[in-house]
């Protein structure tokens, strides 16, 4: 397989200093960028991890995304960052897009689905249903937008139960995609945030959707926010408990696996510019063995 990392919209919150003030911080990453994943598998077509802004967002933004959000967190949209603008530069088109597997349904999240119409998209069963019959609420009425995937989409829905991944409950072998791609739950952000874990040899890339935002956070050793971050995500979240344990887990996970686990998030955007620079034309990751995605207690 070969992944790119690649930034789907980006924002400039109102208030950026209290949400990025660090001392050092470049003024070019006092921003949220919307990192997903683009792979390039060998038999299953293209799949995409989260889909970021899409053309019906950049051309109908008031149509499409809820007037709270696109002041507060100062949306800048631009077509050239969305997915399928993307994939067209790497020589494919929306078709060659067979997957979208999504960690949650957040407007900033899942506004390419609609780009990508032979797509089958990949989601947690409690996600979809809070996404569809569960918009009570200020944020919860603003933060779904189902005008951005009301167009016969494919979903595939999962259940969260059963099986392990280092003590996580994940979902193993989604329909139609490589064994090495799993969903992992991290419910917290909403009620069915999930992970997605790509097995890469002996390790795994993890990308955790909202389950943080800022990098520091997962610092087994002193994690730490800003203010500003910390507060968003207290106003974002259906369950702090779960989303705290979550962060705890990471941490540990980080701890204890050093060096075998690649963790980042969906909105950091220094976690973005190292992993993309890293790797400017993607980077091949070695399939798995089947010894390395068994699963793990």
């Amino acid at each position: 397989m070969r992944i790119h990392h690649i930034n789907c919209g980006t924002m400039c919150p109102i208030g950026g200093r209290l949400l990025f003030y660090r001392a050092g911080l470049p003024a070019a990453q006092r921003r949220l960028v919307c990192q997903c994943l683009l792979i390039e598998t060998d038999q299953h077509g293209l799949v995409l991890v989260d889909t970021g802004f899409g053309l019906g967002d950049v051309q109908r933004p008031h149509e499409r995304l809820a007037g709270f959000f696109r002041t507060a967190n100062g949306i800048r949209l631009n077509e050239s960052e969305t997915a399928l603008r993307q994939v067209e530069r790497l020589g494919h088109g929306a078709n060659d897009v067979r997957h979208i597997v999504l960690t949650h349904l957040d407007f900033d999240h899942a506004g390419g689905i609609e780009d990508f119409p032979h797509a089958t998209v990949h989601v947690c069963d409690r996600e979809l249903s809070a996404a569809l019959n569960g918009r009570q609420g200020f944020i919860a009425k603003r933060r779904y937008c189902p005008q951005q995937w009301d167009r016969d989409v494919k979903w595939q829905t999962y259940q969260l139960s059963g099986e392990s991944w280092f003590g996580f409950t994940c979902v193993r072998d989604l329909r139609g995609l490589p064994p090495e791609i799993l969903l992992v739950g991290l419910i917290g952000h909403t009620l069915g945030h999930c992970g997605v874990a790509v097995a890469k040899g002996r390790g795994w890339l993890v990308h955790a959707g909202d389950a943080y935002f800022d990098a520091e956070e997962m610092d087994p050793d002193g994690p730490r926010c800003t203010v500003g971050l910390r507060l968003y995500q207290r106003m974002m979240e259906v369950d702090r408990q779960a989303r705290l344990a979550n962060q705890e887990r990471l941490r540990n996970l980080r701890r204890e696996r050093d060096g075998a686990i690649e963790l980042f998030c969906s909105h950091d955007a220094t976690e973005f510019a190292s992993l993309q620079a890293s790797s400017p034309k993607g980077r091949f990751i070695r399939s798995a063995a089947p010894d390395d995605i068994t699963p793990a207690i």
